[in-house]
């Protein structure tokens, strides 16, 4: 690939800024601000989301000028682990996306359930509709993408537009509003837990943090399609970084300024509500229906892209050959209808977001602290590399070594909090599991077939 058809910085930098703002900020601030006991470590919880985003996304982006292969986490275990963990890994980053997916319906589903519904106060009917919207909205996107390429990709530029408004909608209250809420005090709570209290309500807090700054891991498809990546890949995810922390942090104090700190931790469908506050009741009805077609977008980038991870590795013939079958219009049948499958059965199992939360995270920490550690050997293989123009991070290996415990941490504070999570933890173990048992079953299978 020659320079000019390399991206350059100001276009990978907004890369990097699209590939991480997502539903997230709409839904997840009111649980980061549940489990935290002071404005103070709501505040620090972002931070620190933001700068464990910025440690593993400069890790991924040398992954992939190191190792520019297509398939992205699938190939980066492949080369660096143990075939039976590169398949359990991989398999579980596929159900933990579709259990991502479920909760982001889930959250579509608590948007556009007030707006049908409105005033309604019956939890199980209203429990019943969010779930049926959820079901509704990956089966619609299952048959777009059924559809063919052309069709589901189109819909993916209402996402951006979308979003882009959103956010700016978001903080537009800031100027509107005044501050006359004493809960919305960014240093003072009736609260003072000791030390201990403030670590637990910290990893808990990240739990829901990590899910909103994730999708920098997707650099790793970049770092050999950069134009002088030694200088503009840390310039661009620096930049990317600091402009997702800097509106996080803005939309986060617009969150508390407008609804107040005590309140936000009770609250669900938080943007709608600052929206009603700011510009009344139809405000908010508008504002429900464009953030549930921001949640259809998502499902529907979800949908595109899964499928195409069970391709590459049936490609290994790690899956059977089936999962390679398309349709007349080129869409990945069996792998399209498994993903789906299992995006509705997370529905079904968890019923809501908060569980699907911890469970999805849950599951990312395996992937997470396994795909950054794979720097460690890449590196080794890989050093002929040194001095050729690709990107080698400064700071190796403490950023990658931050990292790793970031998510080490969170994975031990889902663990730690089990009644809460509702054993979320021992669910993606006992999954894990079940794939890694999958894997020697098939291998052995397979020799006494030959």
């Amino acid at each position: 690939m020659t320079s000019k058809n390399k991206l350059g910085l100001f276009d990978f930098t907004m890369i990097v800024v699209s590939l991480v703002i997502g539903m997230g900020i709409f839904r997840t601030p009111a649980n980061v601000a549940a489990a935290s006991p002071t404005p103070f470590i709501f505040f620090v919880a972002w931070l620190a989301g933001g700068l464990v985003a910025l440690c593993g996304a400069l890790t991924y982006a040398e992954i992939g000028s190191r190792l520019p292969v297509t398939g992205g986490y699938y190939k980066v275990f492949s080369y660096a682990y143990h075939p039976s963990i590169a398949f359990a890994i991989n398999c579980i980053i596929l159900v933990s996306n579709a259990a991502s997916g479920a909760a982001v319906a889930l959250v579509g589903g608590e948007y556009i359930t007030g707006v049908i519904i409105p005033g309604s106060t019956d939890a199980g009917y209203i429990q019943a509709m969010q779930i049926s919207i959820a079901l509704a909205a990956i089966v619609i996107f299952y048959f777009v993408n059924l559809a063919g390429l052309h069709l589901s990709a189109k819909t993916q530029t209402v996402l951006t537009i979308i979003k882009i408004s959103l956010i700016l909608l978001l903080i537009t209250p800031l100027f509107f509003a005044t501050n006359d809420n004493p809960q919305a005090s960014l240093i003072s709570s009736p609260i003072d837990p000791g030390f201990r209290e403030y670590i637990k309500a910290f990893g808990i807090g990240l739990v829901a943090v990590s899910f909103t700054y994730g999708g920098y891991q997707q650099t790793i498809n970049f770092g050999a399609e950069v134009d002088k990546p030694n200088r503009n890949i840390p310039k661009g995810i620096f930049m990317g970084i600091f402009i997702i922390i800097t509106l996080y942090l803005t939309i986060n104090y617009a969150y508390v300024h407008v609804i107040g700190f005590e309140d936000l931790k009770t609250s669900k469908n938080i943007a709608a509500i600052m929206a009603s506050k700011i510009f009344g009741v139809n405000a908010e009805r508008i504002l429900s229906v464009l953030l549930f077609l921001s949640v259809l977008a998502y499902i529907n980038a979800l949908l595109l892209s899964n499928p195409r991870v069970m391709y590459a590795m049936s490609e290994d013939r790690i899956l059977p050959g089936a999962f390679r079958q398309t349709n007349k219009r080129g869409a990945l049948t069996l792998a399209l209808s498994v993903f789906a499958i299992m995006a509705v059965l997370s529905v079904f199992w968890a019923k809501e977001f908060d569980k699907l939360l911890s469970f999805t995270i849950f599951l990312d920490c395996f992937g997470m602290v396994l795909s950054a550690g794979s720097i460690f050997i890449i590196r080794k293989r890989t050093a002929h590399l040194n001095g050729t123009g690709i990107y080698s991070m400064k700071l190796y290996p403490l950023l990658t070594l931050i990292f790793m415990a970031a998510y080490t941490f969170v994975g031990i504070s889902i663990a730690l909090d089990y009644k809460k999570n509702d054993y979320a933890a021992a669910v993606g173990l006992s999954v894990l599991a079940f794939f890694i048992a999958i894997y020697f079953t098939a291998r052995a299978i397979k020799k006494q077939n030959v």
